[in-house]
């Protein structure tokens, strides 16, 4: 079976509100969760993504094992249930071959086979939930909210968690139910969007970490058969995953530099991808309103993140340069200070906030369809469009062109931007070369997107040329952002005169540095074609 469920941590601030709103006019009761998970000495399990447990409920034992779903949502996930036949307070032998006839449990078992099958408990959550169930559009969940700990550790004390959130489930109906609750749900208490679960914040716990790694774009799989909106599906998961794993790290107030760059990545794609698949061609899988709002969220958290981003990744690396300056010319002391911007808010916050979260509910809401492989074509064209309208109609019967003519076609027009830019590169101002480096990025995920439908040689070619280029014109941009940043406290320290004019020069060794990867772009790299057919009998 499936479990359909997202989870939220509740602030402090809402924690009564929301818990007197899931007790509801009844005051559903309170029921204890205590429970114990299992892991292999190497986290096995966590590294693959499955969770198996054993949980008391009542007075009875239930074994159960979960795992993430290849391409998910972060909402859907596999799980398993098998009840125990013992009851009292000591915690059963955990048994891997209860799952064994289900897909979930056979992918445990090849686990435990290739590593250390040893398994033992790595943690424990103690759980009071009230819980109540609520119709909702499109179907029944159920709302749970949860108040305890997570514990690791064989010492005492244990190192523990606490834990305050609210799980909706999905019970009957369809999936977009969760979602619609959700978006009430946010709007109302504040609350933020947490793809990690209990078993994953434990397994950091036992390991003592203070988080999990950034989150890397995955690898994007389409095929020849897929229509652009199964296309765009699959693309808007990939950034989903990147987005929202980054996202709920960050919002937990214990994040790296990283977590912010990466999920600036992850909107970044997101908007190409919009771009991408846009255009009569292209677009029959989201309407135009909420592809225009998932835009504009993505490029407004997108650049509220920016300004931290500066700082940590940016500014920060050119102060420790610009010191290593100063003492070659015999000059002692720190750089002159940056002064905080006033558009910087911690990316924590940021999270948190409204833009972030619609954002993400909104991108799970539009990736909740059929499985773009399975979906008939003639569907998948109409599956966004009213059923019966002239538009669905027309889309129905319009002929059908491969999407690899029709991404080849797009990828082409943008890789022909690109290369006017570049051949007049000694022209452009900050602007132009901004306008080219976003251009090149843009370019570069639409071919990632692609990828798997053309020559993986000729790919990988092209997009080393392409990020060749790209790093070069961003190590340009660094210098642009230090340049403003220190254009702004010149009247107050002399020293950030020093600081303007070796960003100068840097400035020019960067510019300079790009000619040799423009020209090889320009003159050597052409996109991609189809491989033309060899005639019979050749």
């Amino acid at each position: 079976m499936k479990e359909v469920e997202l989870k939220f941590q509740v602030p402090p601030a809402a924690r009564k509100a929301v818990e007197a709103a899931v007790a509801g006019p009844r005051a559903a009761r309170r029921i204890r969760l205590r429970a114990a998970y299992f892991d292999t000495p190497t986290g096995a399990l966590a590294a693959a993504g499955l969770a198996l447990r054993l949980r008391k409920e009542g007075r009875a034992w239930v074994q159960t094992l979960k795992g993430t779903l290849p391409g998910g949502s972060g909402m859907i996930r596999a799980e398993h249930n098998v009840p125990r036949a013992v009851t009292g307070a000591a915690v059963p032998v955990i048994d891997p071959q209860l799952h064994a006839d289900t897909p979930i449990g056979a992918a445990l078992l090849k686990l435990l086979q290739g590593a250390d099958g040893t398994l033992a408990q790595v943690i424990a959550t103690d759980i009071w939930r009230r819980a109540r169930t609520v119709r909702a559009a499109g179907g029944v969940v159920e709302l749970a909210f949860d108040v305890g700990v997570i514990e690791a550790g064989t010492s005492v004390p244990t190192r523990q968690l606490p834990v305050c959130e609210l799980e909706i489930e999905l019970k009957r109906g369809s999936p977009q139910a969760v979602v619609a609750t959700a978006q009430r749900w946010v709007a109302r208490h504040a609350l933020w969007l947490d793809t990690r679960s209990k078993a994953e914040l434990g397994h950091l716990l036992s390991r003592d970490d203070a988080m999990a790694e950034p989150c890397r774009a995955s690898e994007v799989k389409l095929s020849k058969s897929m229509t652009p909106a199964a296309a765009l599906e699959v693309v808007l998961r990939s950034c989903l995953v990147q987005i929202s794993t980054n996202a709920s790290q960050i919002a937990s107030g214990r994040h790296a530099p990283e977590h912010t760059h990466q999920l600036r990545v992850g909107l970044r794609r997101l908007r190409s991808a919009l771009r991408f698949f846009d255009g009569a061609q292209l677009a029959d899988a989201i309407d135009a309103a909420m592809r225009e709002q998932l835009a504009v969220d993505a490029a407004t958290l997108f650049r509220q993140l920016g300004q931290a981003r500066d700082r940590a990744a940016v500014a920060e690396p050119l102060v420790i340069e610009l010191a290593r300056a100063l003492a070659a010319v015999g000059q002692s002391g720190e750089p002159p200070r940056l002064p905080a911007s006033a558009e910087e808010i911690d990316p924590t916050l940021l999270v948190r906030q409204t833009v972030a979260q619609r954002l993400m509910l909104s991108l799970i809401s539009q990736v909740q369809g059929d499985d773009p492989e399975a979906m008939p074509a003639a569907s998948a064209r109409t599956a966004a469009l009213p059923q019966g309208s002239p538009a669905s109609d027309a889309v129905a019967h319009a002929p059908l062109i491969p999407i690899r003519s029709r991404l080849a076609k797009r990828l082409n027009r943008w890789h022909r931007q690109v290369q006017v830019d570049a051949q007049a590169f000694d022209t452009l101002d900050d602007e132009g070369r901004h306008r080219l480096r976003k251009r090149i990025k843009r370019l570069r995920y639409a071919v990632e997107f692609s990828a798997s439908l053309f020559d993986d040689r000729a790919v990988r070619d092209y997009l080393k040329a392409l990020r060749a280029v790209q790093e070069r014109l961003g190590a340009v941009n660094d210098v642009a952002v230090g340049i403003a940043l220190y254009s702004a406290v010149v009247p107050a320290d002399a020293r950030a005169l020093f600081a303007l004019g070796w960003l100068a020069s840097q400035r020019e060794r960067a510019l300079a540095a790009c000619q040799p990867d423009l020209k090889r772009f320009v003159g050597s790299v052409r996109f991609w074609r189809e491989r033309p057919k060899k005639s019979a009998g050749k």
